[in-house]
């Protein structure tokens, strides 16, 4: 006689809340052969890449604010102040809920700056050519609450 398929594991495809309360059953029942391991390994690996994304996203507003704070000295105003001052604490308070993403702020500094640095161009009307290639700043510099870069000459 085969193995009797989870009546439940269908629930993934057809009711996400569902699947996820009863998944939460079995685990506070010590219920750990019925679980749904497959799909609770992915739900997880996407709960870390979900993260990975916010702080992406984060730094890529953060470091385009910079750029045209650096850029643009006569356009600043009370809302890119506020904007770059937002980004920061979110990131901070990111990093501390999940130190290990501090890490992750360093490699994704280059591949978010790219995307800032064309933004800004956008967003400015400033040829793109007049942004630096690579991030000028340390990631030290773009999470410090009260540093600023110089603007350009």
């Amino acid at each position: 006689m085969g193995a009797i398929r989870e009546p439940t594991v269908g629930l993934y495809e057809t009711d996400y809340y569902a699947w996820t309360r009863d998944q939460a059953e079995k685990i506070r029942r010590g219920d750990f052969a019925r679980l749904d391991a497959a799909n609770l390994i992915e739900e997880i690996e996407s709960l870390g890449r979900s993260e990975e994304r916010e702080l992406e996203s984060r730094l890529e507003q953060l470091l385009m604010h910079l750029l045209k704070w650096q850029h643009q000295p006569s356009k600043r105003s009370a809302s890119w102040t506020a904007t770059i001052r937002e980004q920061r604490r979110r990131i901070a308070r990111l990093l501390k809920r999940m130190p290990s993403l501090r890490a992750k702020a360093g490699e994704f500094l280059q591949d978010d700056y790219e995307l800032a640095r064309e933004l800004a161009a956008d967003q400015t009307g400033i040829d793109l050519a007049a942004f630096a290639l690579t991030c000028p700043y340390t990631v030290e510099q773009v999470l410090q609450v009260e540093w600023f870069p110089v603007p350009e000459n």
